[in-house]
């Protein structure tokens, strides 16, 4: 380790990056266009084909005669990908990234510009790409409607499923600082009086962890967080008629 690394900043170096190549579908969304599409196009669900997963090679995938890809490819190769298919009469439905697909030739463009959280926690407006419809570029208001329902079903269940911490003065973690800025706080450390970590020891013996890492901060910036989530709390004033009761209790 270098020298003033903390453990956990230099174990972090070694875990891979994920990039928005690495867009792993949640299965509700995936489903969710799987669905709009046979409707809409009527191709044959028992020969769909999803060559892009870890270690997948599209290239050399067999693709049966009559089969359709839908899937989610790696964004940065979509070109190259519908050339492919059109190029062997494949069929294709695809997702995209709604800023660029305009540009990728020979084949629709099925704007959606719905904004899908992938599994690893990119961010992505999304649409589509086929060679199945006839035309250019079109909307799809029906998917989007749809692809919105689950996307929020997706978001409330993550919200249930996020375990509540309430933590020491001496942890700063990203909500933390968040809701600071929504309540107009101004709260800083500085790289002294701060030191990584992604989870306390007392969470290490139950396997868990601070969701999205946080800091171990000095005593001093603990005690300005005190304060700062003293000015934060939401505090509601008694009326005139509410202290007028409260004064006629015995």
């Amino acid at each position: 380790m270098a020298r003033g690394e903390t453990y956990e900043e230099f174990t972090a170096k070694f875990e891979p990056k994920r990039t928005t190549d690495d867009c792993y579908t949640p299965p509700e969304v995936y489903d969710c266009v799987l669905r709009w599409a046979h409707r809409e196009y009527g191709f044959d669900l028992a020969k769909v084909a999803r060559p892009f997963y870890p270690g997948g090679d599209y290239e050399r995938e067999e693709y049966p005669q009559g089969c359709t890809v839908v899937d989610n490819p790696p964004f940065s190769i979509l070109s190259k990908i519908v050339k492919h298919y059109q190029e062997r009469g494949v069929g294709f439905f695809l997702f995209a990234p709604t800023l660029t697909c305009m540009g990728i030739r020979n084949c629709c463009k099925v704007v959606t510009g719905a904004g899908v959280t992938y599994a690893n926690g990119a961010s992505v407006n999304t649409s589509f790409v086929t060679n199945l419809d006839p035309a250019q570029a079109r909307s799809a208001p029906d998917l989007r409607s749809e692809l919105d329902a689950a996307i929020e079903r997706l978001r409330r269940e993550k919200a249930k499923a996020l375990p509540k911490y309430e933590y020491p003065d001496e942890v700063l973690t990203a909500p933390m600082l968040a809701r600071y800025s929504k309540y107009g706080i101004d709260f800083r450390v500085g790289p002294q009086e701060c030191s990584l970590t992604r989870a306390l020891d007392a969470q290490r013996v139950q396997n868990k962890a601070i969701y999205g890492s946080g800091y171990l901060i000095s005593e001093r910036a603990a005690a300005e967080r005190a304060a700062a989530e003293r000015a934060a709390a939401e505090r509601f004033a008694l009326s005139p008629r509410e202290r007028d009761v409260i004064a006629s209790l015995g």
